[in-house]
């Protein structure tokens, strides 16, 4: 097993999108600043309502997924075909928006807080203009299993731990998505495997935690998506208040990418096209 390290760390940047809902964005704050096949990853929490009471209105997609985590409060959520849902504390959408959906994600605290992180995962260009679609995965059905001083939600993907292959709520698909949630005692120490071929990052999102390599340890970066370089282990030590960190992981498609907005194709003419289908109403035609 070779142990993965920290190749570069992309410090979270305060922004905002939909109608003004502050968020803390890493991957996708430019367009040069991604990790393929993911293209961005948003962590957004508050406990003032107006930074994000306005919400996401309704909005078009075409050409890749969104994967959306709540930790803290829930998101209501509806699409162009009259679908509604409730995401939970502690549930996953995973929404394919493929050739198209027009959605929108209206964020709601509970006991004052809302807090959560939405990723966004690409498509290879043969599958961008498949049928949309939603997956809802209550907290209840995403797999946990535990280590000693640590415990590991397995939102997506597949692992071998001490022998024992734990498959997460998502599984397959062709970038091999890894998505964990992973929480350290203080001071403890957990081993993972991360198979060679995918890119993969740590996302630190409460109290600290560093990389293990050999004799050296690196500190983890707070709110920022600390790139891994390549190897099939990673080895996590917690500090003295513990730690909570995703796990975010999968293998690169190695296409090109044009982005506009909500749009991710592989050609200028193919966002032309998206463009005019939104214009016209085709974008979400069956």
């Amino acid at each position: 097993m070779t142990l993965r390290s920290l190749k570069q760390t992309i410090p979270a940047l305060g922004t905002s999108d939909g109608a003004g809902v502050k968020i803390k964005r890493s991957l996708g704050q430019s367009q040069a600043i991604r990790m393929d096949p993911f293209l961005m990853l948003d962590e957004f929490g508050s406990d003032q309502p107006q930074d994000y009471i306005a919400g996401f209105p309704a909005h078009p997609h075409r050409g890749f997924e969104t994967v959306t985590y709540m930790i803290e409060g829930h998101m209501l959520h509806e699409d162009h075909l009259g679908n509604r849902g409730n995401l939970r504390n502690g549930g996953v959408q995973w929404m394919t928006a493929g050739r198209g959906i027009v959605h929108s994600e209206m964020p709601q605290q509970e006991s004052g807080v809302m807090r959560g992180f939405q990723l966004w995962l690409n498509l290879p260009a043969a599958e961008k203009m498949k049928p949309a679609g939603y997956r809802d995965i209550q907290p209840e059905d995403i797999p946990v299993f535990n280590q000693p001083g640590a415990s590991v939600k397995l939102i997506a993907g597949e692992m071998n731990v001490s022998g024992v292959q734990v498959s997460g709520a998502v599984t397959g698909g062709t970038t091999e998505p890894l998505y964990a949630d992973i929480h350290l005692e203080p001071n403890a120490q957990l081993s993972l495997p991360v198979a060679q071929p995918l890119n993969a990052m740590l996302y630190l999102y409460e109290g600290n935690a560093s990389l293990v390599t050999g004799e050296a340890q690196t500190q983890l970066r707070l709110s920022a998506a600390n790139l891994l370089d390549d190897g099939d282990e990673i080895l996590l030590a917690g500090g003295a208040t513990g730690a909570r960190l995703l796990l975010i992981a999968g293998l690169p498609i190695g296409e090109p990418i044009v982005q506009y907005g909500p749009f991710v194709m592989n050609t200028r003419e193919e966002i032309e096209q998206a463009l005019r289908d939104y214009q016209t109403g085709r974008l979400t035609a069956a």
